[in-house]
């Protein structure tokens, strides 16, 4: 088993990339199928960059319209593809029974760790909270559990308290915060048991995360701008601070244009533009619009990055 201090700096939270609609396609996912030729690009791309580990099904790689059969695939070139990295595989559901299974199904298909949001739409007790990571552990067989928590796609805050619960867990070693809220990821720190760990899940907030005690980053730049991503993760793990305030200075522009819409609808247009992908997301996402791609388009060429191919679409 990878132990649980291999998932510190740079992780990637990976698109996935479909092919555009083509005839006998199921209309209602609003794409083909995986494009597979893409995702090995782009996990080269990652990978080259200098990921220290990779999260393949997570918000970012649109997990939730994902067909089941698909998912093997996706995690066996993820392996194939990682050059000895890690991989994250996302295996959150709202039912215990279906996140079990994704769990177990990811321990077979050779996934290093578990990535597994919290319940949305239940509303559970921290009771059910708790057996629900459980369940998900039991199933996972042993591998290391990273809980996510992301409120504003849940409706379900995993504040310090709760994870308190989850930390009782031995398979659960670390938690994604996506809270956006830097006073409950300090505190979260603060009451952090030996052994986890706390990533930011907001390359906006990476750096103010690592200065209050997270480990690192998963990122959703890390898959166009790996290498900076990197940088930007290792000095502020480093404690370079006017290094760090510097990059920091010099990529926020992009982390911003990259949720001008719902994620990953923007980061799939800059991939198309940087010629690592298209920009076809399913339904009920659609692709992003022309003002955020223009957007996209001039912060891209000014780092002389761009594909002819696809700013001619």
């Amino acid at each position: 088993m990878i132990d649980s201090g291999c998932f510190r700096g740079l992780g990637v939270a990976l698109a996935t990339p479909f092919l555009p609609r083509g005839e006998g396609d199921d209309p209602l996912l609003g794409t083909g199928g995986i494009d597979l030729e893409a995702w090995k690009r782009l996990l080269g791309h990652v990978t080259q960059g200098g990921a220290d580990f990779l999260v393949v099904l997570g918000s970012t790689g649109e997990a939730a319209t994902v067909l089941p059969q698909e998912r093997a695939a996706l995690i066996a070139l993820a392996k194939e593809g990682s050059r000895g990295l890690p991989v994250v595989v996302g295996t959150g559901h709202n039912s215990t029974r279906e996140a079990a299974r994704l769990a177990s199904e990811a321990a077979t298909a050779g996934a290093d760790a578990i990535l597994v949001v919290t319940p949305y739409y239940n509303k559970p007790q921290p009771a059910g909270l708790r057996a629900h990571f459980a369940a998900v552990a039991q199933a996972a067989r042993g591998l290391p559990v990273i809980a996510y928590n992301v409120p504003g796609r849940t409706g379900l805050n995993l504040f310090a308290k709760d994870l308190e619960l989850l930390w009782s867990i031995p398979e659960v070693v670390g938690v994604k915060e996506s809270s956006g809220n830097l006073g409950q990821i300090a505190e979260i720190c603060r009451r952090l048991p030996p052994g986890k760990f706390l990533l930011s899940g907001d390359d906006g907030l990476a750096l103010q995360a690592i200065s209050v005690g997270a480990s690192g980053l998963i990122s959703v730049l890390g898959n166009l701008l790996p290498r900076e991503a990197k940088a930007l993760v290792e000095a502020g793990l480093g404690g370079r601070r006017d290094e760090a305030i510097r990059l920091q200075a010099g990529l926020l522009p992009v982390m911003d244009a990259l949720f001008l819409e719902s994620n990953p609808a923007p980061l799939k247009a800059a991939l198309e533009l940087a010629g690592l992908g298209g920009s076809a997301v399913r339904l009920p996402l659609v692709p992003a619009s022309p003002a955020t791609r223009t957007t996209l388009q001039a912060l891209l060429s000014v780092r002389g990055i761009s594909s002819p191919e696809a700013v001619a679409r």
